[in-house]
């Protein structure tokens, strides 16, 4: 059995998160001493673990939850935990192309000034106060 600190040292996931992961469902609620001090165990921290890493590639909470609740009928087809991983993989592939986008226009717009000239003539700050000079949307 593991202690809130405990759990939150072994997973790297902060004691606040732990409790709201709590409110949201997706973790069961702990047994409790006679203290009323939470009380976790291995399945506790496997769940924890396994939102942790859901988390740190990008998935809703709402997705985790979808992943959680199949994960409870193992007899069913994983049909749903594949579309429910290829649609974060879409959202990550576009925001990847939204970020080369940016990355992009802001080489562009520093290659456009020297940092030699006055602040008056700046292109960096002329680009960033007026959307029309960028070449393209971002």
């Amino acid at each position: 059995m593991f202690s809130i600190g405990e759990l939150s040292k072994r997973t790297k996931v902060k004691v606040p998160t732990i409790r709201y992961y709590e409110e949201m469902g997706l973790l069961s609620a702990p047994e409790r001493t006679e203290g009323n001090q939470r009380r976790y165990t291995n399945e506790g921290l496997e769940r924890l673990s396994f939102i942790r890493h859901a988390r740190d590639l990008g998935f809703s909470i709402e997705a985790i939850s979808s992943l959680i609740k199949l994960q409870q009928h193992p007899d069913r087809s994983c049909e749903a935990a594949t579309d429910i991983a290829s649609s974060q993989l879409a959202e990550v592939r576009a925001k990847i192309k939204r970020l080369r986008a940016l990355e992009k226009e802001l080489a562009r717009i520093s290659k456009g000034c020297d940092g030699r000239g006055m602040v008056e003539d700046c292109y960096v700050l002329a680009s960033l106060a007026d959307h029309s000079r960028c070449d393209r949307e971002h």
